[in-house]
């Protein structure tokens, strides 16, 4: 069975993370499907999906681990091609990635117990974005 519904984020821009689990959630218990594999998946190039420990701590060790990374004050030749100033943003998306596939087991997303699924913005700008979940499995 395949199920795919799809909800929107108003994202702050750079460095906005947000706790989306529970919209995954309601989705996944929408579709019916009660073991499988759910995906989340961001389209854009500036965006990214992953998991944490969704704390104000580690969201400030996150940021600073990926302005360490991808500094601002560095050149991007991206900047030559659209000179947008977004090119850290798209290195940090490339490297984070834009999905995160999670377990379904018996109608319940399978996460640790200080593990949320968070978006994070990376581009400079505040953004309205589309989040896809794709569920496939049993009923």
């Amino acid at each position: 069975m395949f199920y795919q519904d799809e909800f929107i984020l108003e994202t702050k821009g750079e460095n906005d993370i947000i706790d989306i689990t529970s919209h995954v959630r309601r989705i996944a218990e929408k579709s019916g499907i009660r073991n499988g594999l759910v995906n989340v998946f961001i389209p854009g190039s500036t965006g990214a999906i992953t998991t944490m420990e969704y704390e104000p701590g580690l969201k400030k060790d996150l940021t600073l681990a990926l302005g360490r990374i991808a500094p601002t004050e560095i050149y991007y030749y991206h900047h030559e091609r659209w000179g947008d100033d977004n090119g850290r943003s798209h290195v940090k998306a490339s490297i984070i990635g834009p999905s995160i596939t999670i377990p379904l087991r018996n109608g319940e997303l399978i996460l640790g117990t200080w593990q949320q699924i968070v978006f994070l913005e990376l581009d400079t700008r505040p953004r309205t974005r589309r989040i896809i979940v794709t569920i496939i499995g049993e009923k």
